[in-house]
């Protein structure tokens, strides 16, 4: 398998802040460090996220949006947009699909990120959330065929958005990962980042549980022989596809 050592420039797709500082901020922040463009792009602003009886909606965005800003800012990534989807409600519809073939068009990215949507459950602990899902499934839709295609949402060419083939595709979550990023260097600035989302973590320290997922990828790559996995105390893993 033949993978980039780096896209020059990414667009990171997820469901809602705080996704990303999960799953897949250790390779963010170190690709930026070398050098990469990264794009954040959130389908929802995460409104529903708060037991508070006393919160609103409206207050929930901005808090959240707040929060996803500066964690990007801790793992390098400059541009951080919101779609505003109303959480918990995400449909993989052509509404969502044209808004990420928009933002595909637009930002025009060598690699995407986005959320496995075939992740329907991992163990016996966790069940993915639906707008996981269906974030996963509009991206992946949008990437291939219709941000390519000239033909599909023709009123995208009428606002100057020309067709653009995205060579990279890293699914996150993903239930057969094929592809190991050593986050070694880069793990305490994906903790910093995931503790910026304080509305979510309240007393909760996420560092324990982040530690043995990426200590369990690293022991993964090294089960399956991945170059190098002996030198990763730390990863993370993504499906990957080349569909140039």
């Amino acid at each position: 398998m033949r993978i980039p050592e780096r896209p020059q420039r990414v667009l990171v797709v997820m469901a809602h802040p705080d996704d990303a500082e999960f799953v897949c901020a250790g390779t963010v922040a170190r690709w930026t460090s070398e050098g990469s463009e990264v794009v954040y792009l959130l389908v929802t602003s995460g409104d529903k996220g708060s037991n508070d009886p006393t919160m609103t909606p409206e207050q929930l965005v901005a808090i959240r949006e707040a929060e996803q800003r500066a964690a990007a800012r801790v793992l390098g990534v400059q541009q951080v947009e919101f779609l505003r989807y109303r959480d918990a409600e995400v449909v993989a519809d052509l509404r969502l699909r044209r808004d990420l073939v928009r933002a595909i068009r637009r930002f025009r990215p060598d690699a995407v990120v986005c959320q496995d949507p075939t992740s329907r459950y991992f163990g016996q602990e966790y069940i993915q959330h639906p707008d996981h899902i269906a974030v996963g499934e509009a991206t992946l839709a949008a990437v291939f065929p219709s941000a390519r295609d000239r033909l599909t949402f023709p009123e995208l060419l009428e606002e100057g958005l020309e067709p653009h083939v995205v060579p990279y595709v890293y699914l996150s979550g993903a239930r057969e990962p094929d592809v190991f990023v050593d986050i070694t260097a880069f793990f305490e600035r994906k903790v910093e980042a995931l503790r910026a989302h304080r509305s979510q973590l309240g007393d909760w320290d996420p560092e324990p549980m982040l530690r043995l997922w990426a200590q369990d990828t690293a022991a993964e790559a090294r089960r399956r022989g991945w170059p190098n996995a002996e030198q990763m105390l730390l990863a993370e893993a993504f499906k990957f596809f080349d569909i140039r």
